[in-house]
């Protein structure tokens, strides 16, 4: 008796033909593959093995432009006159312990007696400063002058004149906005780094370490960071026109701002730094308020404190604040005008007196018991 069902054997026949036609399908795809071609959905043109490696030959570059081979020379020429300036301030705490601060800065060959100018700020508060000449040889150098006030300083290292390339002197006077600059100096502790761009202005005024101004001041746009004080500004002849020495920034980084103290600033003073350790001023022999004195009492100008006997403004007839018989403060007089500059504040009159040596003849704007205006002429003294 047969006892199979014929619904199972139906079932059972319509399973095995596709089971059947999955594995002819697996055989022909396998063949296929084992020849060679690849993939049937893979195109039959497509080589089977990689190309071979082609060789590629090189352009030649050509000649440099004349501009680049121009900036080539000129970092050739002036970079041995940069130096890499490190500033150590030691601190002492409990135990004895102390902790090195190091400041990084950059400065610049002044003659080949090894002086070195740099930026006041660069080595201000330092106990040691060690110079890095562009021969990677190190020097421990001695503080000879400082002008906080004009943001210059002078240091000397013991190096022999065939180590020391001094740096070629421009002027600042015949600048003119637009001209091309450069700039070389230690941004960030990377030495002899050489940035450019051109004079973006020219008359501005920055504060000084002091808390004074320094006027004059060029502006650009050469890429000044963190290190680059005191190092060198250049015009496109290689001589030096600036002595970097800020930013005007956000961050404290290149904000497309920087600015540098004009070298008709730095020649004026850098000999004086040299011979005597500071800047030496002619004087008139007077005492002067305090400016916020001056300005809540609304006035304008260098107010007169106090007049030295014997002294150059005592002999032009110029007075001091004092007291009246009933305890009044009866004002001194207010300088206003230099040779007819205007003079706002103490640090205009110490600005304008600097352009000055002993001996010369100035013409003041003064204004007397705060009404009557004069004009006095006295003879500049050598500060002692």
């Amino acid at each position: 008796m047969n006892h199979d069902n014929p619904r199972l054997h139906s079932r059972r026949s319509s399973l095995l033909w596709p089971i059947l036609f999955g594995m002819l399908l697996g055989y022909v795809i396998f063949q296929w593959w084992s020849k060679g071609d690849g993939w049937p959905f893979r195109p039959s043109s497509q080589p089977s093995t990689p190309p071979a490696v082609q060789s590629r030959t090189v352009t030649a570059r050509g000649d440099l432009a004349e501009d680049e081979k121009s900036t080539i020379e000129l970092f050739r020429r002036c970079s041995p006159s940069v130096a890499y300036i490190t500033s150590i301030t030691r601190q002492q705490f409990l135990w004895d312990i102390t902790e090195d601060t190091q400041g990084t800065g950059s400065g610049f060959i002044w003659d080949t007696d090894g002086h070195i100018v740099t930026n006041f700020h660069v080595i201000q508060d330092a106990d040691s400063i060690r110079v890095t000449l562009a021969d990677q040889s190190d020097w421990k150098a001695t503080l000879i002058g400082a002008a906080p006030e004009k943001d210059l300083a002078v240091l000397w290292i013991p190096a022999t004149p065939d180590k020391l390339q001094p740096i070629i002197l421009g002027t600042s006077k015949d600048l003119q906005v637009g001209q091309r600059v450069y700039a070389i100096g230690n941004p960030f502790g990377l030495d002899q780094t050489l940035t450019t761009g051109i004079v973006s202005a020219l008359g501005r005024t920055i504060p000084a370490a002091d808390n004074r101004k320094i006027d004059g001041v060029i502006q650009t746009d050469a890429a000044i960071n963190p290190g680059n004080s005191g190092g060198p500004l250049l015009d496109s002849a290689g001589r030096l026109i600036g002595i970097n020495a800020a930013i005007a920034s956000t961050t404290g980084s290149y904000a497309g701002i920087g600015f540098a103290v004009p070298v008709d600033t730095v020649s004026q003073f850098v000999p004086q730094l040299i011979r005597h350790g500071r800047i030496v001023r002619p004087h008139i022999g007077i005492a002067l308020a305090d400016d916020r004195i001056t300005q809540r009492l609304g006035l304008e100008g260098a107010l007169i404190v106090n007049v030295e006997q014997g002294s150059a403004a005592e002999q032009a007839g110029l007075r001091g604040t004092r007291r009246d018989i009933d305890g009044s403060l009866i004002l001194g007089d207010v300088i206003q005008s230099v040779n007819g500059q205007k003079t706002v504040d103490s640090g205009d009159l110490m600005n304008s007196l600097e352009r000055f040596k002993p001996g010369d003849v100035v013409h003041l704007g003064i204004l007397r018991n705060g009404e009557t205006r004069r004009e006095v002429d006295v003879r500049l003294e050598a500060a002692s």
